[in-house]
């Protein structure tokens, strides 16, 4: 291997060891662990503060994962959202990955102020309330819980999500969804969402609130999505504003 000790300032020889690095990892795969940085930097021949600043650039790049007390590993590769209106499943498989999902519970009770609010519905209408994690390709990807109308399929059961798309079972039933109203903020995970994804406590994460409507105008999801940051990335069309 050659090495980064060539002269230059610090900023040129960060830039050296990480092209280094980027070409060590092409010859790994995901969740292979780098070596130590010891012996890294004694092979790059540069400092060892050199070396963790281009690990770190690497790392919020979401290239490299650094795993407390264990060491540095090639990232699962973040896979990229369009801000469009479709589904999770719909935006798995256009991506070639296997899209699945798990209920974490499902019950019924009363939407309440805030989810009726959302919903249009009364504090005391029933909507069903449902929690899945879903997957591609078998790996954790985000926690959904999806609010809806109970009126709307009175006769759902937990089963029927089980691995299938909220939106294609809406289809099966005439219910087409045409708009939607999308916020997205930055997080970080909290114990318990650490927990069901398998990342550590806050970590980075996306929080998506969308509530979906019929081509009347009509309600028919309230969903707050949490989706794990070191997975996703967004992707957003850009058009000039018309004059």
């Amino acid at each position: 291997m050659r090495t980064a000790s060539e002269p230059g300032s610090p900023e040129t020889k960060r830039r050296v060891v990480r092209r280094e690095l980027l070409a060590m990892m092409d010859g790994l795969v995901a969740g292979e662990a780098l070596p130590p940085e010891r012996r890294l930097a004694e092979e790059l021949g540069v400092s060892r503060p050199t070396l963790r600043a281009a690990i770190d650039r690497l790392a919020a790049d979401g290239l490299l994962e650094r795993r407390h007390g264990s060491g540095t590993y090639v990232a699962e590769p973040r896979i990229a959202v369009p801000l469009t209106m479709s589904s999770f499943t719909d935006d798995m498989i256009r991506r070639g990955m296997k899209p699945d999902g798990r209920v974490l519970s499902f019950r019924t009770e009363p939407a309440g102020a805030k989810i009726g609010r959302r919903l249009s519905l009364s504090p005391v209408e029933e909507v069903f309330t449902i929690r899945r994690l879903r997957l591609a390709d078998g790996a954790s990807m985000a926690i959904e819980t999806l609010y809806m109308p109970k009126e709307l399929l009175p006769g759902l059961r937990r089963d029927d999500l089980e691995g299938r798309s909220f939106y294609e079972l809406l289809r099966e039933n005439g219910v087409v969804v045409a708009s939607g109203r999308e916020t997205i903020e930055p997080t970080v995970t909290t114990t318990e969402e650490a927990e069901v994804l398998g990342v550590p406590v806050h970590v980075p994460a996306f929080l998506f609130e969308r509530v979906a409507h019929t081509e009347e105008g009509r309600p028919v999801e309230y969903v707050r999505s949490l989706y794990r940051g070191d997975r996703y990335r967004l992707e957003i069309d850009l058009r000039p504003a018309p004059h």
